[in-house]
């Protein structure tokens, strides 16, 4: 007579149970996960309490090196050009998009002296340090200091959104476009409304990461005296009469430009989930089952 199996206890089974990437640790392993986490964590204490030390030590919490953001003057003076950082970041960004689209469509262009120009701009532009070109646009050109920091990001952003765009459309699927050919749509059409909305998923983490970069090189106008963040932050680091108060500067002004960027990754995961819940974007689900007409002589 045959016994019946019996059930595998919660203990075999957590350790048995589906690995697909690792083998479940073992308690020697969690044992020695736990000292690692322990001691890691003492030693980033350990730094923090060094870095802390050194700031006290050399009086960079002094109620003198923090009185200037007591001024309303200082206030207006730090607020005035966050101001200027976030336009000329609107202005880039929204000239990098456009750029990068019109590059990208020349490179997929079937035409190949079009395809030809647009790879040359994008390779010299994105091979072009960011720094030379606003330089070069500002000494050379006589151009204002928000144009010129503007187009130095903008040549060289577009030119890299160039190839993000191109790489987004080309992962698409060769079946999507040969079937969107067969039913008699054309180029543009494809692209418009078969590769583009499908790519824009893929392409929508490496372009925020793009508008991140440009977020920070906005930094550079204070090189050519824009009255920025930075430049800002400059000026009242260089006072005497605050006895030069850097860090303070610096332990102001990190975490608004990190606030910023964090602000627009969480934008990119917020447009992530609303196109995921779109309902024009879900795939159908397969229609009822309904009788169809019978054929004569069929039962």
């Amino acid at each position: 007579m045959n016994r019946p199996a019996k059930h595998p206890s919660k203990r075999a089974t957590a350790v048995t149970g589906p690995t697909a990437l690792y083998d479940v640790p073992g308690p020697r392993t969690r044992r020695r996960h736990r000292v690692y986490g322990v001691v890691t964590t003492a030693a980033i204490a350990a730094l923090l309490g060094w870095v802390l030390y050194l700031l006290f030590d050399t009086g960079q919490f002094t109620a003198v090196k923090w009185s200037p953001f007591e001024y309303r003057g200082i206030q207006d003076l730090l607020l005035t050009g966050l101001g200027n950082t976030l336009k000329a970041f609107a202005y880039a960004a929204v000239l990098s998009l456009a750029l990068g689209a019109v590059l990208a469509s020349g490179r997929l262009s079937e035409h190949r002296p079009v395809r030809w120009v647009a790879t040359a701009l994008v390779e010299f532009f994105r091979a072009m340090p960011v720094l030379v070109m606003i330089f070069f646009i500002f000494v050379a050109l006589k151009v204002q200091a928000l144009p010129a920091l503007v187009a130095g990001l903008t040549l060289y952003n577009g030119s890299v959104l160039a190839e993000v765009f191109r790489t987004g459309v080309n992962s698409v699927e060769r079946g999507q476009r040969e079937a969107a050919y067969a039913l008699g749509m054309r180029k543009t059409q494809v692209m418009s409304y078969v590769l583009v909305p499908q790519a824009v998923r893929a392409m929508l983490p490496t372009i925020i990461s793009q508008l991140v970069v440009a977020l920070k090189d906005t930094s550079l106008g204070y090189l050519i005296t824009y009255e920025e963040f930075l430049h800002a932050g400059k000026l009242i680091a260089s006072n005497l009469d605050y006895d030069l108060p850097f860090i303070p500067v610096v332990m102001v002004i990190s975490p608004i430009y990190i606030g910023m960027c964090m602000l627009l990754s969480w934008f990119a995961h917020w447009l992530a989930g609303r196109q995921r819940r779109n309902p024009r974007t879900d795939a159908a689900g397969p229609a009822p089952a309904s009788p169809g007409t019978l054929l004569p002589g069929a039962q």
